[in-house]
């Protein structure tokens, strides 16, 4: 289920491809950026109102404010302006090959920093998605120098932005999408309004707000839901193949020529799918006496504790995890980041 909801926020953010091309002849790019985090902000909070409840999610408290602090900071401030500031100096091809290390940057910071489980498979799958990656953005043109290294660290500030958000995958994922979107829409709002000095036209300012709800708000609970389960590095793997996806609606949608370069990147990125999805990892592992708040249910090996009253499906509540010792297959998830 994990890796359909990877795949799923994969085809959702790809839809702003071929969408965006169209709206960028009509608003530019800080535009354009600034109304899709504004429109996937302010949709998640419209729908969570009209639904009301959290369905049996887990709120944030006041200790998750340094994560919140850290991905706005990092995703939703330092990245565009990084990436906005390299673009002045290097071409957007080269920018967009250089982009796509992002998915190389966030499974080393959780595997090095947040001691995810690595392994062959993930590192070859890896590499593989990114080689196909560049090979669609590939276009021969130079990015050399400051640039290409600002872009560059705009990719690695979007890897720190993504495994902060995993550190908060057993939460609620709808306010947490709601605080990038509004987080980001604002910074890259104010940066569209400083660099050129006016707002957009309504209409398509509209229809840029509707793609963001989608492509980049729906798509990031998905995200958020996968890293739930997968952890960051193998749920950024799954992700990362959103520029194959984005290509092929191109060509489904806006006539864009079936390539070579398309087709070789299609199978780099399956074999990575098929690395990924065939992976098995199972051995004896211990865990720690933990304390933690999230929804679950009681028949998954790991939550047999008990209530006042029988619980029914998915609930959330503060609950204690002893200290066990057992083997079964398992992602490097919230209860399973253990040394190897």
């Amino acid at each position: 289920m994990h890796y359909l909801f990877a795949l799923a926020a994969a085809v959702l953010f790809a839809v702003s491809v071929p969408a965006g091309k169209y709206l960028l002849t009509h608003l530019r790019p800080l535009e354009l950026s600034a109304l899709c985090y504004l429109g996937s902000g302010l949709g998640l909070a419209a729908w969570r109102i009209v639904a009301g409840g959290r369905g049996g999610e887990a709120p944030l408290v006041r200790a998750d404010a340094p994560y919140v602090a850290g991905f706005v900071l990092a995703g939703g401030v330092l990245a565009p302006l990084l990436l906005f500031t390299g673009l002045e100096h290097a071409s957007s091809s080269s920018a967009s090959m250089l982009l796509n290390f992002e998915l190389v940057f966030t499974s080393l910071i959780a595997v090095l920093v947040f001691k995810e489980h690595g392994g062959g498979r993930l590192w070859a799958a890896t590499a593989l998605i990114t080689a196909g990656a560049i090979a669609l953005s590939w276009e021969g043109a130079g990015g050399a120098g400051w640039g290409a290294a600002l872009v560059l660290s705009a990719a690695f500030m979007w890897g720190v932005d993504n495994n902060l958000t995993a550190r908060l995958s057993i939460k609620d994922p709808v306010p947490i999408a709601v605080i990038k979107g509004l987080a980001g829409g604002a910074i890259n709002g104010l940066l569209a309004v400083y660099s050129y000095g006016g707002l957009p036209p309504a209409g398509w300012a509209a229809a840029a707000l509707a793609l963001g709800v989608f492509s980049y708000g729906v798509s990031l609970v998905f995200f958020i839901l996968a890293m739930r389960g997968l952890g960051a590095s193998r749920a950024g793997a799954f992700f990362g193949s959103y520029p194959f996806v984005g290509a092929v609606l191109s060509v489904a949608v806006l006539g864009e020529p079936v390539t070579v370069r398309l087709l070789g990147a299609g199978g780099l990125m399956g074999t990575a799918f098929l690395l990924l999805a065939l992976e098995r990892h199972g051995h004896v592992h211990r865990h720690d006496h933990l304390d933690h708040e999230h929804a679950h249910t009681h028949d998954d090996g790991h939550h047999g504790h008990s209530h006042r009253e029988p619980a029914q499906g998915p609930h959330s509540h503060a609950h204690e995890h002893a200290e066990q010792e057992h083997v079964h297959p398992h992602q490097p998830d919230a209860h399973h980041r253990h040394q190897h």
